[in-house]
């Protein structure tokens, strides 16, 4: 046997010794069992790849011991912090979900009729300035393109993308009462 078949066999020999006693350790820890292989598997990939199999110790038993463990550590460690970034993902779900409901409630207390609704919509169109009230009702109501519109009231693209962007602005604070219709602008 040459060098390399002796390191197979002394490998073999510790797998062999260890792995089910070192497996029934990491399950008490880490419960799911292809995790527990996965950090079993870890250990000895790691012991043949370094070939600390090889170096002389007083207590390989000892080592690979407190490797595991350390690893049965990490493990827990990321589990943790990866259910408490999901906690605080569902808790911030669970307060939007809360506004969004509120929002509604409101919205149907409030009992909106649909001419209220266009009355409303109707004032804050007013308050627009007259070139920007024009350019939006030709874009969003009669439903042109910002090229009909630039070209119909001879102006450029950007005027009618700056009104537009204007029109936006004004009646998304205009509107800020009424979440829903908002959400429109």
């Amino acid at each position: 046997m040459n060098r390399d078949n002796n390191d197979i066999v002394k490998f073999e020999k510790i797998y062999i010794a260890y792995y089910s006693k070192f497996k029934r350790f990491a399950k008490e820890y880490v419960i799911r069992e292809e995790d527990t292989e996965n950090i079993v598997q870890d250990l000895f990939l790691e012991l043949w790849e370094n070939k600390y199999f090889l170096i002389p110790q007083q207590n390989l038993f000892s080592f690979l011991f407190t490797s595991l463990k350390n690893k049965c550590i990490d493990y827990i460690r990321h589990i943790n912090t990866a259910n408490k970034v999901t906690e605080q993902i569902q808790a911030d779900y669970v307060r939007l979900l809360k506004i969004k409901f509120d929002a509604l409630e409101i919205l149907n207390e409030e009992n909106i009729s649909q001419l209220d609704v266009e009355k409303v919509i109707q004032d804050a169109l007013n308050q627009l300035p007259d070139r920007c009230r024009q350019i939006f009702i030709l874009n969003k109501i009669e439903k042109k393109k910002q090229s009909e519109i630039a070209k119909e009231l001879n102006i450029s693209i950007n005027t009618v993308e700056s009104q537009m962007a204007v029109a936006y602005k004004k009646l998304r604070v205009l509107l800020k009462d009424l979440t829903l219709l908002s959400l429109f602008f």
